[in-house]
């Protein structure tokens, strides 16, 4: 019998089920910012190697202070392209677009979360910069779950098993008694799966297009209402 759930935060509850990479990515089409997508991935990923290696996301960043400092962080691989003025403009429309979508999208999350949490107790459990405090209160997400557990501060990061069997110790619950809810078949799914939880995959956009083998979920959703039903 299930008697909690843990959730992932980042591709989970804030962009739909969607990769981070892809979703800024289309953010830039929507913004018509004069880059490849091959060139858009290689910032990306300088973007969030600097910010895996340094300390530049502080506790009491807001997503929104966090999304500037990532984007702000891509735009300098592009300095040469265009004027300084001109970058300012883009960088700019880039984080307005992507910060009034992470709205409406964590306010959908939060309708499903406050119905779940009628019924059970909630876990998050994400790799974060040390600030999910900060962002949950931002986006009124916080006060849901009975526990947060985040890489940055736990010393644990996915796709360890280890940082779900944290999770499942904050509930006071067995594995088996615990569903996880995912964006990430590497870093979730499999991980939880092996922590001895039960899973759902959500399956959004990803940030390659290589095929997924869908067996290791037992359940795979494209929705988060579908949690729900």
């Amino acid at each position: 019998m299930i008697k909690g759930y843990i959730f992932d935060y980042g591709g989970t509850l804030d962009t739909g089920g969607h990769h981070w990479g892809k979703v800024i990515w289309h953010a830039y089409e929507r913004q018509q910012v004069p880059v490849s997508e091959s060139e858009f991935r290689d910032a990306y990923v300088v973007g969030e190697r600097t910010l895996g290696k340094n300390p530049i996301i502080k506790s009491d960043f807001t997503f929104r202070r966090t999304l500037e400092e990532k984007i702000r962080i891509q735009f300098e691989c592009f300095r040469d392209k265009w004027s300084e003025a001109c970058g300012k403009a883009y960088e700019q429309a880039v984080v307005d677009d992507l910060y009034a979508r992470t709205l409406a999208e964590t306010d959908k999350s939060r309708e499903v979360l406050l119905q779940l949490k009628q019924q059970f107790p909630l876990v998050l459990v994400s790799n974060f910069y040390g600030n999910i405090a900060t962002v949950l209160k931002e986006f009124k997400l916080d006060g849901i779950f009975e526990s947060i557990i985040e890489s940055a501060v736990v010393g644990v990061r996915k796709p360890d098993p280890q940082i779900f069997t944290l999770g499942v110790e904050a509930l006071g619950l067995q594995p088996d008694e615990v569903v996880v809810v995912g964006d990430s078949m590497d870093k979730d799914i499999i991980p939880a799966g092996k922590a001895g939880c039960h899973t759902i995959w959500f399956k959004g956009e990803g940030w390659t297009d290589d095929p997924v083998d869908e067996s290791a979920a037992e359940k795979v959703i494209t929705d988060l209402t579908q949690i729900l039903k």
